[in-house]
């Protein structure tokens, strides 16, 4: 060989490691020991299919991207200056034990809160934070800003976190992509539909609330005001038992109370309906006829049921419709969100499990501005939160109520220590920040979401400079503050190795032989034929909502449309959903120069009838705001929403923004019932034209 010419690349296999349900079976391209070329989807996984997002598929510029965290730092000016001067990796790891000593000893051990949330996915290194918060009685942590409100609706009326298997949709005859612009989210979902349709001419319904990307492949889309799920979903079921297409047998058999779900959907008529979503009666009939004439439908349930105070009871409403049309007996048919109680994980290593004490607060993921300004309700009427561990996530950007979210992270009383890729917004308000390994710089293992497989990420390449993993530091904090547990004396290999053989599974050095472990239970229980999960095996139309949160009350005892929503009024006549953009994830992605490229800039996406009456054309900027606050934005005259409904696509860095605050300013952070989460598309605002 030339010695000038670049090495043959080796094909390593991976997972990938980010917040989508797709969680693909990886191919990268190994070209040096501390570099990666191209990503791909892996062929042979029967989910992934060779195909993956645009945005992963360019990893390899986010990975060698010239601004990585590469050593750890200190701060030496002003929280959010900027200034920090490098350190050696003891010195930031003593700085961060003495100041979470120091504020123990004042405060107590809750004063302390780690922090995190799904930069990585990885069970070991996302996880393993739990263990040092156990051994140290930290303070909890309760996971609300993504998937409570949907997990809960669903569970509501099936019982267990599972569905029929997500490939099915291939053998579909209507797939329903209902609450996820797939295209942006997850790719994969879009395969096996359009296989469906390509294969056996099914037709493919998207159901949201503006035309994205998703809805420009659908044959029909149904695009209602933000938050009126449930009531789509009762009209539905309305024509159903209206016109003969129940499954009245079915629901004799696996259903809780069908006699009394007719009489109460008898005033759920399409007109009714109607008047709620802003879809026409006809649009209502047509598709509730399609699923009565295509029973062999399959629902897919995304996370956009998170996004709305009332998302758990409109889950609820959606998956009841299989139960009513009697789909979940037919291959290809049912509801299905997620798949998380297939993989029946035993986490007790991982998280420190033995060591945890139920006494210890839960503080509210999602209210972290309320907790971090001293709010004694958000607090538990406990000590303030005086130090913080972040890892995997950036709230100075992503959490709601970012007024108090700032304001808390100024405070000069919190120590903050950031373990992170890239210099965020909220690495730069933290006291320590130390680097962090991406994920082909680590071992780890997965748990697909969206679909069947446990898949291994194994260290492709070394890290760049200084970083350390998660796991790493965890341990080495432990040690430091005196914290015990035989897992901070593991790899993460090991830990990965005990866990899976724990759990059931292979263990491993067979899952990186044979690359994953396809986990779907078999059709009868995947499609509940034996019983759904409740006790009784019944589908549940009026669930214990009671059972599942201090909130539950508040929701209808059958589906229903919830008047809970933050609805439009004179002053605030908008409702604004801040939906997920193509090239970001969260605010992964916003670093990168071909994501900022392609997304352009933020932007309000504005129906031209609402901007002739601001009297506002394209490109202007505006204000939009509401009681939290107001930033300056500028227009895009958009006619694939209904007047009165606006979106903001992308969690873009806070500095993207005109004024440089981001648009969560908006976005509330009360908890929606029955157990708390965060409604990032249930907003109403008011949109003035800029002086």
């Amino acid at each position: 060989m030339n010695a000038l010419s670049p090495a043959k690349p080796i094909i390593m296999r991976s997972a990938c490691p980010h917040d989508c349900p797709s969680t693909c079976a990886l191919e990268i391209e190994k070209l040096d020991q501390f570099r990666i070329g191209r990503v791909r989807g892996a062929e042979a996984n029967t989910y992934t299919a060779g195909v993956i997002c645009a945005k992963v598929a360019r990893y390899a510029e986010r990975a060698q991207h010239p601004d990585r965290l590469l050593q750890p730092m200190r701060r030496t000016g002003p929280k959010g200056s900027g200034q920090f001067a490098p350190i050696s990796w003891d010195e930031a790891l003593d700085r961060t034990a003495e100041a979470f000593l120091a504020a123990e000893r004042k405060w107590g051990s809750e004063t302390v809160w780690p922090y995190y949330y799904a930069g990585t996915m990885g069970l070991v290194q996302r996880d393993g934070i739990h263990r040092l918060r156990h051994a140290m009685r930290y303070s909890g942590f309760h996971s609300t800003i993504c998937v409570t409100l949907a997990w809960s609706g669903y569970i509501a009326g099936t019982g267990a976190l599972r569905g029929p298997d997500p490939r099915e949709m291939a053998k579909s005859d209507c797939v329903v992509i209902w609450g996820t612009n797939a295209v942006h989210t997850q790719v994969n979902v879009m395969t096996h539909a359009i296989r469906a349709r390509k294969e056996r001419g099914a037709k493919i319904v998207v159901i949201d609330p503006y035309r994205n990307a998703t809805a420009e492949q659908a044959d029909m889309h149904l695009m209602l005001r933000p938050g009126t799920d449930g009531a789509l979903a009762c009209a539905v079921m309305h024509v159903l038992f209206r016109d003969g297409l129940a499954d009245r047998d079915y629901l004799a058999r696996y259903t809780d109370l069908p006699q009394e779900l007719e009489q109460h959907l008898q005033s759920r008529t399409p007109a009714w309906a109607a008047a709620i979503t802003g879809l026409s009666v006809a649009e209502i009939e047509a598709f509730a006829h399609l699923l009565g004439e295509r029973k062999r439908h399959y629902l897919r349930l995304g996370y956009g049921f998170s996004r709305s105070r009332n998302g758990a009871a409109n889950m609820h409403a959606a998956a009841s419709i299989a139960a009513v049309s009697g789909a979940w007996a037919l291959e290809g048919g049912g509801a299905f969100h997620n798949n998380g109680a297939i993989f029946h994980w035993d986490r007790s290593l991982i998280e420190g499990h033995d060591l945890r004490d139920p006494s210890i607060r839960m503080l509210d993921q999602s209210r972290i501005g309320p907790i971090l300004v001293g709010e004694a309700e958000a607090l538990k009427n406990g000590p303030p939160v005086t130090a913080l561990l972040i890892q995997n996530t950036n709230p100075m950007d992503v959490a709601p109520e970012l007024a108090k979210v700032h304001q808390g992270f100024a405070r000069e009383d919190l120590f903050t220590c950031v373990h992170e890729q890239f210099m965020t917004n909220t690495a730069r308000m933290a006291d320590i920040v130390l680097p962090a390994t991406m994920f082909t710089e680590h071992d780890d293992i997965y748990q697909a979401g969206g679909q069947q497989h446990i898949l291994l990420g194994p260290k492709i390449v070394d890290a760049p400079g200084e970083a350390r993993e998660n796991h790493a530091v965890i341990c080495d904090l432990a040690q430091r503050l005196g914290a015990e547990h035989r897992g901070f004396n593991m790899s993460a290999r090991e830990i990965a190795d005990w866990t899976l053989k724990a759990s059931g599974w292979s263990d491993v050095d067979t899952l990186e032989r044979e690359f994953w472990i396809d986990c779907q239970p078999d059709f009868r229980a995947s499609h509940f034929l034996d019983g759904f999960g409740h006790p009784d095996g019944k589908f549940r139309f009026a669930p214990d909502w009671a059972a599942m949160g201090p909130d539950g009350h508040k929701l209808p005892r059958l589906p229903d449309h919830a008047e809970l929503i933050q609805a439009a009024t004179a002053e605030m006549p908008f409702r604004m959903v801040t939906a997920p953009a193509r090239n970001f994830l969260n605010s992964t992605f916003t670093e990168t120069p071909t994501s900022q490229k392609r997304e352009q800039r933020p932007s309000v996406m504005l129906h031209p009838e609402d901007a002739t009456r601001l009297g506002v054309a394209a490109g202007d900027v505006v204000r939009i705001g509401n009681a939290q606050g107001d930033l300056a934005i500028h227009v895009r005259l958009f006619d694939g929403v209904l007047p009165g409904v606006v979106i903001v696509e992308g969690i873009w860095p806070n500095h993207s923004f005109i004024e440089g605050v981001g648009i969560n300013l908006l976005i509330g952070a009360d908890p929606a019932p029955p157990n708390g989460g965060a409604a990032f598309h249930d907003t109403a605002v008011w949109i003035r034209k800029e002086a």
